[in-house]
């Protein structure tokens, strides 16, 4: 049997939504007196088909749709809050903070992105490059953040946004760069060939990421969580709100007797 605070710890959501979910049978749980346990097998099976059905979702994204805004979390998020919340943990951890959908498509612009990202960023067909990246980070099965190399030969890592039982985001912080960085002249130029763009582009810009040590690298993949439970909170309180709005607006379109 899993307790409550080992649910909390593999989904990354406040103790609260744990609960919440258990109540309204969204979880494969149990009530032992006061208590909830979850039976780890039929646990680890519902977490395992949502795995599944991320992976699948995002091999169906066509690529025309690559750039179209995300309705489900774009619908119930203030780009204006998040925007707050992106800055204020970018300019904190030093790192650029982006938040997309759980198909790796960015909800609104990356905050503090570094010189290199920006620089390619600008390039026809780049971002299409970086959502494939992300994309990736999606249907990684441990859900524990870790840093990845992406296609620009940056590290990246994301922690997943619950809403419900279900994931439907990602906040991801990126332009980090690895221990071996910079790169080789011929690292340099594989980095060019894959997002099509001249080899002097990647030169000019390279040097322009952002170092850490393990300690701060640390404290990226310790605060990812936090953000990812903040902006699942807003989602699932301003869900609910318009879930009773719209309960409220059907009553006032009934017949009257």
């Amino acid at each position: 049997m899993l307790t409550a605070r080992d649910v909390q710890e593999l989904l990354h959501v406040d103790r609260s939504t744990v609960y919440r979910m258990a109540d309204a049978g969204r979880l494969p749980a149990i009530k032992v007196g006061k208590q909830w346990r979850f039976p780890a097998e039929q646990f680890h099976q519902w977490f395992q088909a949502q795995v599944r059905q991320t992976a699948v979702s995002a091999k169906r994204i066509p690529a025309h749709n690559l750039a179209a805004p995300p309705r489900e979390l774009d619908e119930l998020l203030s780009w204006e809050w998040l925007r707050i919340i992106q800055t204020a943990f970018a300019d904190l951890l030093g790192v650029m903070i982006v938040v997309t959908d759980i198909q790796g498509r960015p909800i609104n612009q990356a905050t503090n992105p570094c010189g290199l990202f920006t620089a390619v960023s600008q390039q026809p067909g780049a971002m299409s490059k970086f959502v494939q990246s992300w994309s990736g980070l999606a249907t990684a099965v441990n859900l524990t953040p870790a840093f990845r190399v992406s296609h620009l030969g940056l590290l990246c890592a994301r922690s997943m946004i619950a809403v419900g039982t279900e994931l439907k985001g990602m906040v991801i912080a990126g332009c980090v760069a690895p221990d071996d960085w910079p790169p080789s002249p011929d690292k340099i130029n594989a980095i060019a060939g894959e997002f099509d763009v001249s080899p002097d582009l990647i030169r000019q810009h390279v040097r322009q990421a952002y170092t850490l040590d393990n300690a701060q690298k640390s404290q990226v993949l310790a605060t990812l969580p936090q953000i990812a439970t903040l902006i699942a909170h807003i989602v699932d309180e301003r869900k609910q709100l318009i879930d009773r709005l719209e309960a409220i607006a059907g009553l006032t379109q009934l017949p009257s007797l």
